[in-house]
């Protein structure tokens, strides 16, 4: 399947959790993320699946950056892991060298505060490939391998978007 149908395919399936009545408007493709916008709730997000070679699992696994107005929320990281997450383990996010501990939920990964947000935010702007990973549940380290390249018009383009009235 090529890759816009799956993306678009992804979308749906991660945000299936809204309302039907919400409007979704796209902002565009950039490399292998996406930019989105919502009217109800009002939220904007970069969004992007990992490299699709080891994506087998529980879930569907995506990461996003969203803006969230009404919440004073921006650029928050949100990461959708494939598999269940083995309780009291880290879940770790690198960039390059850079290593981030993220708080982790059974299946979603989230940075601990504003500060780490921006930290990894700024990370994805000059890297090359973000890398998620985490010990499953079943036993066993899972990784996922996301490409960096248009991460960054994708995100700029989901604070434009939200920043407009």
């Amino acid at each position: 399947m090529p890759f816009k149908a799956r993306f678009w395919m992804l979308l749906a399936l991660c945000v299936s959790g809204l309302s039907p009545a919400s409007a979704r408007d796209p902002l565009g493709v950039f490399g292998k993320w996406g930019a989105f916008r919502d009217t109800n709730p009002r939220r904007c997000f970069a969004i992007a699946e990992p490299d699709p070679e080891r994506t087998k699992g529980d879930w569907r696994p995506f990461i996003s950056v969203a803006n969230w107005p009404a919440q004073r929320v921006r650029s928050q990281l949100h990461v959708r892991l494939r598999k269940n997450r083995k309780s009291d383990t880290l879940v770790t996010l690198w960039i390059g060298p850079r290593k981030f501990d993220l708080v982790a939920g059974t299946a979603d990964a989230w940075a601990p505060d504003p500060r780490a947000d921006a930290a990894i935010v700024r990370a994805m702007r000059s890297g090359e490939w973000l890398i998620v990973n985490a010990k499953a549940a079943k036993g066993g380290s899972f990784t996922d391998s996301y490409p960096l390249r248009g991460a960054a018009t994708a995100i700029d383009a989901a604070t434009v978007a939200c920043a407009r009235r």
